[in-house]
């Protein structure tokens, strides 16, 4: 296996916005190999000054965790092309197949290099808000196993920030909701993100450390989606509201 040549080609992949087989159709990956591949295709990335900004969680609902067969969440990194402004706009060519999925960001006030408690968040956390977070696997048909999605960077391709709220003592029992031009298409309570929000700081941190992946100050954690993902419509405005925390949209063009 030729982990450099299959980073190079999911980088290809995602900047082209042209999909690629499996991976796991022609070779065998474990856990282990497939966040080595996603490291080596980052810095594809970095290379063209395409900076580290945050971190995203996947499989943050333990439904969705018992389903795939997966003991722990899966993690990928998030850097600034990646960022769009709220309210901005995006042109669908720059996806393969997308889909958009409500959530919960937090802002990092300074670094993080190890696992920490419920009880440090606020030492280590400056602010939250709402968000969206825009996902494109690079395999055709949307098709991968967990070590192809991981490998993959864990399908993170955009996302979109509210504006940044002070830290409320709890993100529980919160309505998110995703919407389509003003139409609600998927809404859920905060709980589906970890039965709390604030654990997915705790796992972010385990997973960081573990990996040996630095997460400075002013990095970005998108916390896990809150619904199923919804594929992206053309010609659309896509917003998502979290009760507390203000809305956030993007418009698809």
């Amino acid at each position: 296996m030729n982990k450099e040549t299959i980073a190079k080609q999911l980088d290809e992949a995602a900047s082209s916005a042209e999909a690629v087989e499996q991976i796991s159709l022609t070779q065998q990956l474990t856990e282990d190999e497939a966040y080595e591949i996603q490291a080596k295709s980052m810095e594809e990335r970095y290379a063209r000054n395409d900076d580290f900004v945050g971190l995203k969680l996947g499989f943050t609902s333990f439904a969705k965790m018992e389903q795939m067969g997966v003991h722990d969440m899966i993690w990928g990194r998030l850097t600034q092309n990646m960022w769009i402004e709220n309210g901005g706009e995006v042109n669908l060519s720059s996806f393969i197949h997308p889909r958009a999925e409500p959530e919960i960001a937090f802002k990092l006030k300074k670094d993080l290099d190890r696992e920490i408690s419920l009880d440090e968040i606020p030492d280590y956390i400056e602010s939250c808000s709402s968000a969206i977070e825009i996902i494109d696997s690079r395999y055709k048909n949307f098709k991968f196993s967990l070590e192809d999605v991981i490998a993959d960077n864990c399908s993170s391709t955009g996302f979109i920030l509210g504006d940044w709220k002070p830290l409320p003592k709890s993100l529980n029992d919160l309505q998110m909701s995703l919407s389509f031009d003003g139409e609600i298409v998927e809404s859920d309570s905060s709980n589906a993100i970890l039965d709390n929000p604030y654990l997915s700081v705790c796992n972010a941190s385990r997973l960081a450390a573990k990996y040996g992946q630095p997460f400075p100050k002013g990095s970005v954690l998108l916390a896990g989606a809150a619904t199923p993902a919804v594929f992206i419509k053309p010609n659309s405005i896509v917003s998502a509201e979290v009760e507390t925390l203000g809305g956030v949209s993007v418009k698809i063009v």
